[in-house]
């Protein structure tokens, strides 16, 4: 099969050419397009549900919710272990399945377990909340909020009436989370004594608070031929219209909650806080979706809050945006490889001029590094394998063997002619090109195949280094393969293309004229010694 591939090559060169054209194209377009990424995805397939209980302490909430949502959650299928966390007012379960399962229908069933779970817990926890897929590396950006003329309040609620909600629209976020400031409230704070000369409980307070700011429904009239809905507008609009709306009627006294309180807007009790630069602030940590691009999802919040410019500039906020930007990681890295590649490239083509003393070969062997690194892109974006630091890894280490397949053969292909060209009685040069080219396909098989198998183990790892390290390995291993692929159809292809057709000097080239003797006179120091040399 080898053979006749490499028959075909040179029988066909332009049509190698073309091919290896349309692998590079195609290669640099699926590159442009490819899902970037800080790491692969390491952590296990897992569901977390966060169910608030306000007012419960670390032992109540165990107690109370998170053990009924483990029972209630335990015989999934697939699940391989629940871990949890109680902490005053908060219970989280983190349910991990096996690896391999499917997200997606892990949190499906684990949805329809907690369907009935409000049910079997105490009054005044709210419903468990699944949190939003994210990868292990979620956060694609951290910004922030300070303003010298705006209250940490003020700055707070635009960012959760506008700021917030302007950023989860763009395509790939999964989450907001906000830090500090000071969260905006309409706050009774009741006067005891004054409750207890109107003889009054707090839980009627609680109940009248509940009655005059809730959305209440009117119905509906009707008549023979349409129904016309009530649409009640008896909510407070302000703090004062609150502080004078009924608390309650007693002994035809009308008692106003400003009559036992005082009706205030303050803040709500901290559970956060955040600086900016030594400044109070607001800290926007925005989270990626599992499988998200993280340069386009941070490319797309930047132009978000491009387009809040304006508006913050009016409220007089300061934005301080990519307090936290895994991007610039990102795009280092790629940058990184990128000049990787030039300098590797540069120093392939030097040493190849240096011992062959002709452009042409060098250029045929570096011809390998952009069709061999592309192949292997390629082949990754039909795996569904995005490219992170570890894959770009894995390429950037097979830069170096990329190209050695090729240099062999285009070496014993140049030797060759050259040869052939001294010799009195020269064969055609189609057939020393393909016979130079079978001469070492066993060494350049087997070689390539013994490279590529020391990162196999790579493979088998568990866990967390098999999640991180397989990734490298696969891009390492696909990059030397498809330089054997190179090897054995483009290399001949350029080579009967660059070198048959063009003139070759039979004579060693300079360097190799200066060195030749030198290495002659060392080779014999060795041999009057070899024991020496064995020892040392």
């Amino acid at each position: 099969m080898i053979a006749y591939i490499v028959r075909q090559s040179i029988r066909f060169p332009g049509v190698v050419v073309v091919l290896a054209l349309t692998v590079v194209g195609y290669g640099l377009y699926v590159l442009g397009r490819a899902n970037l990424d800080v790491f692969p995805e390491f952590s296990p397939s897992q569901v977390v549900i966060q169910t608030e209980a306000p007012g419960l302490s670390s032992e109540l909430v165990e107690r109370q919710v998170t053990l009924p949502l483990e029972n209630l959650l335990a015989g999934i299928a697939g699940v391989e272990a629940i871990r949890s966390q109680s902490i005053p007012g908060l219970s989280v379960v983190t349910v991990v399945f096996q690896d391999g399962s499917d997200v997606f229908r892990s949190r499906q069933m684990v949805g329809e377990r907690l369907g009935g779970a409000a049910a079997q817990l105490p009054e005044g926890v709210d419903r468990p909340v699944i949190t939003p897929l994210t990868s292990s590396a979620s956060t694609v950006l951290g910004v922030g909020l300070t303003s010298a003329r705006r209250s940490l309040m003020e700055v707070r609620s635009l960012v959760d009436a506008t700021i917030r909600p302007h950023l989860m629209a763009v395509p790939g976020v999964a989450e907001v989370n906000v830090f500090g400031g000071e969260v905006q409230q309409w706050q009774i704070q009741v006067d005891p004594e004054k409750l207890i000369h109107r003889e009054l409980a707090l839980s009627e307070v609680t109940s009248a608070a509940r009655r005059a700011t809730g959305v209440l429904p009117g119905g509906a009239i009707q008549n023979s031929n349409q129904r016309i809905m009530i649409d009640t507008q008896a909510q407070p609009n302000s703090v004062d219209e609150l502080g004078r709306s009924l608390l309650k009627m007693k002994g035809g006294q009308v008692l106003r909650f400003a009559d036992v309180a005082t009706v205030t807007q303050g803040p709500a009790p901290s559970i956060s806080a955040a600086a900016i630069n030594g400044t109070p602030g607001v800290f926007l940590f925005i989270q990626g979706q599992l499988g998200a691009n993280t340069r386009a999802v941070t490319q797309g919040l930047e132009k978000a809050l491009r387009e809040l410019g304006p508006l913050l500039a009016s409220e007089n906020v300061t934005l301080h945006g990519g307090l936290f930007r895994p991007a610039n990681f990102i795009e280092t890295a790629v940058s990184n490889v990128r000049r990787d590649l030039m300098v590797g490239s540069a120093l392939v083509v030097a040493v190849l001029f240096l011992f062959l003393f002709n452009a042409r070969t060098a250029l045929i062997c570096a011809t390998a590094i952009p069709v061999s690194l592309l192949g292997a892109v390629l082949v990754l974006d039909a795996f569904g394998i995005g490219l992170n630091i570890m894959v770009l890894g894995g390429l950037a280490i097979a830069l170096g063997e990329v190209v050695d397949d090729a240099i062999i053969d285009t070496e014993n292909i140049f030797r060759r002619l050259r040869l052939n060209l001294a010799a009195g009685n020269p064969v055609p040069v189609e057939q020393v090109v393909r016979d130079a080219s079978l001469e070492v396909r066993s060494s350049v098989v087997f070689a390539t195949f013994i490279v590529a198998l020391v990162f196999v183990p790579l493979l088998t790892l568990s866990g967390i280094a098999g999640k991180l390290f397989a990734p490298l390995g696969v891009a390492y291993i696909f990059a030397i393969l498809a330089s054997l692929v190179v090897a054995l159809s483009l290399t001949p292809a350029l080579c009967f293309l660059l070198l048959a057709r063009g003139p070759l000097k039979a004579a060693d080239p300079p360097f190799v004229r200066w060195l030749k003797p030198r290495y002659m006179r060392l080779l014999a120091r060795i041999d009057r010694a070899p024991g020496r040399v064995l020892s040392l």
